[in-house]
């Protein structure tokens, strides 16, 4: 008989457990195993076009993610001090603590348009990254206008990240023409349903015109009129402006609070409190842009592991009971970043957390299509949790069609 859908819920679980472990903690690599998988080779490569989320800077080929064997989705985080790696097993990859293994790793082919150019000659995955779930991440900017009166976020590296690998790699501003092309040809391919644009804090002005530019040349090189797209903004102060990013033809916006406790929020994030209105104004546009875009239609996230866990949940149950699909990444103290060599909570913090927050998203009525429109990507903790719950994983109909065969 084949396996109980209560068992596969509990080996669902367990994958989930080292997943978060290998997320906090990060993973080693060696060289051979590192040849063998060849990132932007076989395999996808990690592009530096936003943040390095990385533990330590490597100026080489590292993986984009991998699955486990249920098919859960981990971020390569790359830390050499890892406790756990991954290494080789005959022709096997695996995760490895000691001589003991956790389980093996797969990773995704290279796609189709990594390796192409645009017209003017850019690198194709240096302009849009493809997620695990069909989903386009654009980053139109690899630098943050807060950089200028230093007062960057202090979890953030997006500065660090271009002055380190921006140059060596050739990531630089894009043009609204590339991230069209870009998507035309992800398109042609077969490999996107939904596309994110996001970047640095820039002004505000510049910033609506330049995402209705972006809006009209994925209309016009993807022969699309919706394009399923997400704009990810600082919350303007002029709050028509939301009304303006809907009518070019974005399905969902973010505005990202990131932090939710506001005496924590004004000296984490100097620049969002002085230069963008501030917590208030942040919180407010949010509720406008609910109004302008619909329930569900409207992303906002926290760096969970900086305040308290009740704060980050606060402010998730807030927002959603507002119609906005409250997210918590897990934070990574990476290089580059104020808070470098700090320490996210243990891996069973960010599990409860996420239990929480995919409860409070069912409360708040979201269905799987807010979600997925509203995300930049969802492989998180408590995206991987509302589809288990739910049974919506591919894993559930695989076991289903197996009970059935037998």
């Amino acid at each position: 008989m084949a396996t109980s859908e209560i068992g596969l819920k509990d080996r669902l679980y367990q994958e989930l457990a080292l997943k978060a472990e290998l997320q906090t903690d990060g993973l080693a690599i060696d060289s051979q195993t590192l040849q063998f998988i060849a990132p932007g080779v076989k395999t996808q490569e990690s592009v530096h076009c936003l943040f390095a989320m990385d533990f330590e800077v490597y100026k080489g080929q590292l993986p984009a993610y991998f699955r486990l064997p249920l098919g859960l989705v981990v971020p390569f985080r790359w830390n050499p001090k890892a406790q756990n790696r991954l290494t080789l097993d005959g022709e096997r990859v695996i995760v490895a603590r000691g001589d003991h293994e956790l389980s093996e790793a797969t990773f995704p082919e290279r796609p189709g348009y990594y390796g192409k150019k645009t017209s003017d000659g850019a690198a194709m995955e240096t302009i849009g990254l493809l997620g695990a779930e069909r989903q386009l991440f654009v980053a139109y900017s690899n630098e943050c206008s807060y950089k200028e009166k230093g007062e960057d976020c202090l979890f953030c590296n997006i500065n660090f990240t271009a002055d380190t690998y921006g140059e060596r790699e050739g990531v630089f501003w894009k043009s609204a023409r590339q991230i069209g092309e870009v998507y035309a040809e992800a398109r042609r391919l077969n490999l996107v349903d939904k596309v994110t644009i996001s970047g640095g804090v820039i002004p505000e002005r510049r910033e609506l015109e330049y995402y209705n530019d972006v809006a009209e040349a994925i209309q016009r090189y993807g022969g699309v009129e919706d394009f399923n797209g997400t704009a990810v903004v600082a919350a303007p102060i002029d709050l028509r402006n939301i009304d303006r990013f809907k009518e070019a033809g974005f399905r969902t916006t973010a505005m990202n609070i990131e932090i939710w406790e506001k005496g924590i929020y004004d000296v984490i994030c100097p620049g969002k409190s002085r230069e963008s209105g501030g917590w208030d104004h942040w919180r407010a546009a949010l509720e406008y842009a609910v109004k302008v875009f619909g329930h569900g239609h409207v992303r906002s996230n926290i760096v969970a592991g900086i305040e308290p866990k009740r704060s980050t949940l606060k402010g998730v149950e807030y927002l959603s009971n507002k119609g906005v699909v409250a997210t918590a990444s897990v934070w990574c103290p990476n290089p580059g970043s104020e808070l470098y060599g700090h320490r996210a909570p243990e891996p069973a913090w960010y599990i409860d957390l996420a239990h929480q927050i995919a409860s409070i998203w069912g409360k708040a009525g979201f269905t799987w299509a807010n979600l997925y429109d509203s995300n930049a990507g969802v492989e998180t903790l408590q995206h991987d949790i509302w589809r288990i719950e739910r049974e919506t994983l591919p894993i559930f109909k695989q076991s289903k069609f197996a009970a059935a065969a037998e």
